[in-house]
């Protein structure tokens, strides 16, 4: 169509002639929109009560960076650690995971750009290799990775910089190095370069990358203490042990959790396994596999995980319907097109094929409210990592209707899923586009 001047003298007749109208342009233009379209009542669905409530641990604040995802994966962990020791409180290092996961998603980088030395270079497979190789986001597979090759430390042993904090400017000049040095390879390989030459140049380009890191980071322990009193005032002491030895104080196996997805698009039969391409950290680690599970199956694992006392790792689309200056993910929350009077017909599935809604944000759920006769899930207690001062005391409630239209990943022990899940897990997995929803970091 063309908009022309009968269309605009209509509308603006129309809109001046329409009481709700001029009501919502009052509001939204003094308050703002999120805040005029903002439902406060509370019912069973958003209230801060449950009857599984894991006990608290200390709320974290990822600050200005995009580590969610291995804030919520350290927080499951520090639970571990408080109920082998039998601790009120402990914190594991997220800078130590941080500077490890970056230096391998750089080597993860030149060796994807390796792989696609004969593409065109408009091709979209590396435009996508491109746009964005530093961000901060992950996902599960992606911290197993590191905890597996490079373990874990107290926080006290690799504590935050100014640079884990607030990443933007060192994502900034790694992704200038990064871009740098694969127009290098791809230029190298023009000019008859060999294979092992490029490698050599990749070799020379990590010590950059180790160096960088180091500088913005601090350089991480060989060794550390654990050294503590639990909650009976019993000393703890483990001198001058490995990461990895430290790590294997929580006989934790990572082995025996499964990535649990849902994605009800046509692409994507459930009880299937699936992988991303070009999606990873370590290059000689395990790739990210997930398996694809109607919504009530991954309800059924999660509510069973926390009846075992044993918080639940999990990604969502965080940002949909939801104030952040409040502490509920509810449909019911804020809803905006409800002042512009637009109906909105748009479920799950044509949301992901249409690039409205994937995974934003991994988080942890503490616990929940259900029906004990009939096992239905009321709400979920959340654990954020956006410090304490944000939502009610560092906490959200998800209501059970936003889980079923928002909630994508899950992180759940195999002693909770069926057999059926377990062998689809352990299939090979199908082969996702690099640009597939299923593919976005947390």
């Amino acid at each position: 169509m063309e908009i022309n001047q009968q269309f605009l003298d209509k509308s603006r007749q129309s809109f001046a002639n329409d009481r709700a109208f001029r009501i919502a342009q009052r509001a939204a233009t003094n308050t703002g929109l999120l805040e005029s379209s903002i439902n406060r009542s509370e019912d069973e669905t958003n209230r801060h009560t449950f009857n599984i409530d894991l006990t608290e641990t200390e709320i974290r604040s990822q600050n200005q960076s995009g580590r969610c995802w291995i804030f919520a994966a350290m927080n499951v962990m520090e639970y571990k650690v408080a109920q082998k020791f039998n601790l009120k409180e402990f914190e594991i290092s997220q800078s130590y995971i941080y500077f490890y996961d970056k230096l391998e998603r750089c080597n993860y980088f030149f060796e994807s750009i390796l792989n696609t030395l004969d593409e065109d270079l408009d091709s979209r497979l590396l435009a996508h290799l491109l746009t964005d190789p530093m961000g901060d986001g992950g996902q599960w597979d992606m911290v197993k990775n590191i905890i597996n090759k490079y373990g874990i430390v107290p926080k006290a042993a690799m504590p935050e910089s100014k640079n884990s904090s607030n990443s933007d400017q060192m994502n900034n000049y790694l992704t200038k190095i990064l871009r740098m040095d694969a127009k290098n390879l791809r230029q190298a390989h023009a000019e008859g370069k060999s294979i092992e030459d490029l490698r050599d140049l990749v070799q020379a380009y990590m010590v950059d990358i180790y160096n960088a890191l180091s500088i913005s980071l601090g350089t991480p322990p060989e060794k550390v203490d654990f050294e503590t009193r639990d909650k009976d005032n019993k000393f703890i002491s483990y001198k001058n042990i490995t990461p990895k030895e430290f790590f294997d104080l929580l006989d934790m196996d990572l082995d025996d959790y499964i990535s649990i997805i849902n994605a009800p698009t046509k692409d994507k039969p459930y009880y299937k396994s699936y992988t991303v391409e070009y999606l990873g950290n370590v290059v000689e680690g395990e790739i990210v596999r997930y398996v694809n599970l109607p919504i009530d199956e991954m309800k059924k694992a999660i509510l069973k995980q926390l009846q075992d006392d044993e918080p639940v790792w999990f990604g969502c689309d965080v940002g949909q319907f939801f104030n952040r200056s409040g502490s509920r993910l509810d449909l019911s929350t804020a809803n905006v097109l409800d002042l512009f009077n637009v109906d909105y017909d748009f479920d799950k599935e044509d949301r992901l094929d249409y690039h409205e809604s994937l995974m934003t944000h991994a988080m942890v759920f503490m616990g929940a409210d259900y029906d004990e006769t009939s096992n239905k899930i009321n709400r979920y207690k959340v654990e954020n990592t956006w410090g304490k001062n944000s939502g009610h005391k560092g906490y959200l409630v998800m209501s059970d209707e936003w889980f079923d239209q928002y909630m994508y990943q899950a992180l759940i022990h195999k002693k909770h899923l069926p057999q059926e899940v377990i062998d689809a897990y352990q299939e090979e997995p199908i082969k996702l586009k690099p640009w597939d929803p299923m593919g976005s970091l947390a």
